[in-house]
């Protein structure tokens, strides 16, 4: 097998097929986006591994990650979640993923989600060359400036470090290492990435 980046490890291959088929290519739907955006919220604090197992649970959980079905939520669907044991159970990020559906709810009448955050970036990802894992940023400016903007439009749990890992998974700045079978694919899709018009 290839070289692959050290934290997909070797022995989870849900962890290696995660890092294979889908970190660091360039998404652009709006409902993906606002997944992988409550998906890291949750995250906080917790590991990667921990969140993709559940993965499967948490869509069940948020049908489809449904915006306009989430902002619904009442009390009702809080206790159901607080309840559910097959996602992380805590209440602050389960609240936190209901504002984010009304605030992304917004964003849809303004272009969307994709428009608003690849449009911070002026549409271009960025493509780093680290050879070595400690090279890997955990913030970036950018990742400042989108948290800023996410904030200011309503989100929550979308702190500079929160979204520099949404930023690798979404193929908005390329971290594969270079000696990753996986970084020149990545930064082939990359550059030929073009913001379509909604």
């Amino acid at each position: 097998m290839s070289e692959r980046c050290p934290w997909a490890g070797i022995d989870d291959t849900a962890y290696a097929r995660y890092h294979d088929e889908e970190w660091g290519v360039p998404k652009i739907d709006d409902r993906v986006l606002f997944e992988k955006l409550v998906l890291e919220g949750f995250q906080s604090g917790l590991s990667w591994i921990t969140i993709l197992r559940k993965r499967e649970n948490f869509r069940k959980a948020f049908h489809g990650f449904d915006a306009k079905r989430i902002a619904r939520y009442g009390d009702k669907d809080i206790a159901r979640l607080m309840a559910d044991a097959g996602i992380v159970r805590n209440r602050l990020k389960i609240e936190a993923t209901i504002d984010n559906a009304r605030a992304y709810l917004k964003l849809a009448d303004n272009g969307g989600l994709a428009a608003f955050l690849w449009g911070l970036l002026d549409g271009k990802p960025r493509i780093n060359q680290h050879k070595a894992i400690r090279e890997v940023a955990a913030t970036s400016e950018d990742s400042k400036r989108l948290s800023k903007a996410l904030k200011a439009e309503g989100f929550r749990f979308v702190g500079p470090t929160t979204m520099y890992a949404f930023m690798q998974a979404t193929g908005m700045v390329n971290d594969h290492l270079v000696s990753c079978h996986r970084y020149e694919p990545c930064a082939r899709l990359q550059r030929s990435f073009r913001l379509k018009a909604s």
